[in-house]
C-alpha cells in the first residue's frame, strides 16, 4: 500500500472527526447535553453511535486475522460480541433508561442508596475504561507504524488529542454524531473493498479456500494474545461467557442507553444495534478466508491482523489497490477513534459525578485520557487482546450481576452488592493479572486463571445473592419505588 495514500486517508478521518465534533459543540448548550445529549437521541442515530464505538479495531482487523490463522472455527468469536446485545435487550436496556441515571454509579446509588456501593462501582468503571483504552491507543500506534512507518508514539498521541478535542468540545452530543459517522465509515471501508476482492477471486478461477490451519500456531491465539489456552474448549467457553455477559457492563456501551428518550426507545435502539453489528460482522470473515489463500504467510510472522490492510494491494494492485487499501486504513483508524471516544466519555462522566459542571467535565476528559495514554506508552509489551479480554471478564463478573439483580431482584442489599463486586469482579481482575505476569506454569491452574469468566461470573452472582439473603434488614427503603420506576413504562407513571 502506498504510504502517501494511507497518510491522506488517516488525515481525512481525523479532520472529519474534528469537524463533526465541532458541529456537536454548536448545539451543546446545557450540562445535560454534555452528559446524556439531553436524552433526545433517537433509536437509529443512537444505534449507529453504539455500533461505531463498540466495533473497535479488534473487530475491524482481528476477526479476519483469526479466520486466516484458524479457519471457520473462529467464527464463534463475533457471535459472543453480538449476542451480548440480546442480553441487553431482554434484561437491561429499558429499565436502565427508566432509572434516570447519568452513569452506572448513579444507577447503583439510586437502586441501593449506598455511597459505598457507588464508590466501588465508580472504581470498577474507571478501571475497566482505562483497561480498554490502553489497547486502543497501542493499536493505533502499531497500525500507523505499519501503514506509514511513523514512530510508535505518534498513533496514540493523535488518537488522544482528537478524542479529547471531540469529547471536551461537545460531550455526548458531539461524540454521538462522530460515532455514528464512524460506524458507516467502517462499514463502507470493509464492504466496498470486499466486493472488489470477491470479484478478483472469481476472476482468478475461484480457487479453493483451504479448511486446515495454514501454519502451526497456538490453538487459541486471539489477535496477538499470549496463546495461553492449555485446554482450548474451556478457554473457548471462557471467552464466550466474557463477551456474552461483559457487553452489558462496558461503561462506554451502558452510558449510551441513558441518551434515549424513554425505555421503549432504548429497546428499539438495541434491536437496531443487533442488525447493524450483525451486518458488519459478515465482512471480516471474507477477508480472513481470502487471506488464507493470498496472505497465508502472515500467520507465520504473527501479522495476521494486517490481512485486511494488505489484501487490496495483493489482489487488485495498482492505483485501484492503493485506493481501496487507503479506504481500509481510514476505517481502521476510525475504529480506534470511535471506541476511544466512548470510553473517554464514560470515564470522564464518572470522574465528575460529584460536580455536574461542563468545566469540570472538560478537565476530567484530560485526566480520563492522560492515564491510559501514559500506560500505552510505557507498557508496550502487554498484548492488546489480553487487555481487552481483561476488560470484558471484569465487566461480566462485576457489572452483569449488579445490573441483572439490581433490576430484577427486590432483595438485593448494599452488602450483597459489595460482596459480589469484590469477589466476582475483583477475582477476575486478579486472575487475569496473575496470568499475564507469567507467575503460573501451564496446566489447569493456568487456564482457570487466564479465562476466569466461567467461574468468576457465578461467584459474583452467588456472593450477591447469599450475602443479600443474610442481610434482609439492609434492603433499601426505596426499593419498591425504584423497581416501579424500572419496570413501568413512562406513560403509566
Amino acid at each position: 500500500m502506498s504510504q502517501a495514500y494511507a497518510v491522506v486517508a488517516v488525515t481525512v478521518v481525523v479532520l472529519a472527526t474534528v469537524l463533526i465534533g465541532g458541529f456537536g459543540l454548536r448545539i451543546s448548550r446545557t450540562t445535560s447535553d454534555f452528559y446524556v445529549a439531553s436524552r433526545t437521541v433517537g433509536p437509529r442515530l443512537n444505534a449507529a453511535a453504539i455500533s461505531g464505538e463498540y466495533l473497535s479495531a479488534a473487530s475491524f482487523l482481528g476477526i479476519a486475522g483469526l479466520v486466516l490463522v484458524h479457519g471457520p472455527d473462529m467464527l464463534w468469536y463475533p457471535v459472543g460480541y453480538t449476542a451480548g446485545y440480546l442480553v441487553l435487550l431482554l434484561f437491561v436496556a429499558a429499565p436502565l433508561r427508566r432509572s434516570g441515571a447519568y452513569t452506572l454509579p448513579d444507577f447503583a446509588e439510586g437502586r441501593l442508596e449506598s455511597q459505598t456501593v457507588r464508590r466501588l462501582v465508580s472504581a470498577f468503571v474507571i478501571g475497566a475504561g482505562w483497561l480498554y483504552l490502553v489497547p486502543q491507543l497501542q493499536g493505533a500506534g502499531l497500525t500507523l507504524a505499519i501503514l506509514t512507518g511513523a514512530p510508535d508514539w505518534l498513533g496514540p498521541a493523535i488518537v488522544a488529542t482528537v478524542v479529547v478535542l471531540a469529547v471536551a468540545a461537545g460531550g455526548m452530543r458531539s461524540i454521538t454524531f462522530v460515532q455514528a459517522f464512524q460506524y458507516w465509515l467502517k462499514l463502507t471501508a470493509l464492504l466496498v473493498p470486499a466486493l472488489f476482492l470477491v470479484l478478483a477471486w472469481q476472476h482468478d478461477g475461484r480457487p479453493h479456500i483451504p479448511a486446515g490451519a495454514p501454519a502451526a500456531v497456538p490453538a487459541l491465539a486471539i489477535a496477538g494474545s499470549l496463546g495461553r489456552a492449555d485446554h482450548p474448549l474451556y478457554a473457548t467457553y471462557g471467552l464466550i461467557v466474557a463477551t456474552f455477559l461483559g457487553t452489558m457492563g462496558l461503561p462506554h456501551v451502558v452510558v449510551r442507553f441513558y441518551t434515549s428518550p424513554d425505555g421503549r426507545s432504548a429497546r428499539r435502539t438495541t434491536v437496531v444495534v443487533l442488525a447493524l453489528i450483525g451486518v458488519f460482522y459478515l465482512l471480516p470473515p471474507v477477508y480472513g478466508a481470502l487471506g488464507r489463500l493470498y496472505a497465508s504467510e502472515l500467520s507465520l510472522t504473527g501479522d495476521a491482523d494486517a490481512a485486511v490492510l494488505l489484501l487490496p494491494g495483493r489482489l487488485i494492485g495498482g492505483t485501484g489497490g492503493d485506493l481501496l487499501g487507503a479506504l481500509v486504513a481510514g476505517g481502521a483508524f476510525a475504529a480506534f477513534l470511535s471506541t476511544a471516544s466512548g470510553l473517554t466519555m464514560a470515564v470522564a462522566g464518572v470522574l465528575t459525578q460529584e460536580s455536574r459542571g461542563v468545566r469540570h467535565f472538560r478537565l476530567a476528559t484530560l485526566l480520563a485520557m492522560a492515564i491510559p495514554l501514559a500506560g500505552a506508552l510505557l507498557t508496550t509489551g502487554v498484548p492488546v487482546a489480553d487487555a481487552v479480554g481483561m476488560a470484558f471478564a471484569v465487566s461480566a463478573s462485576s457489572f452483569c450481576p449488579l445490573l441483572v439483580l439490581g433490576i430484577w431482584w427486590r432483595r438485593l442489599t448494599p452488602p450483597g452488592a459489595v460482596a459480589g463486586l469484590l469477589l466476582g469482579g475483583g477475582s477476575a481482575l486478579i486472575a487475569v493479572s496473575v496470568t499475564m505476569s507469567g507467575a503460573v506454569p501451564p496446566g489447569w491452574a493456568h487456564t482457570l486463571l487466564a479465562w476466569p469468566a466461567v467461574w468468576s461470573v457465578p461467584v459474583g452472582f452467588l456472593a450477591m445473592v447469599l450475602v443479600s439473603l443474610a442481610t434482609p434488614a439492609r434492603i433499601p427503603a426505596g426499593t419498591h419505588a425504584a423497581m416501579t420506576r424500572f419496570h413501568l413504562p413512562e406513560a403509566l407513571r
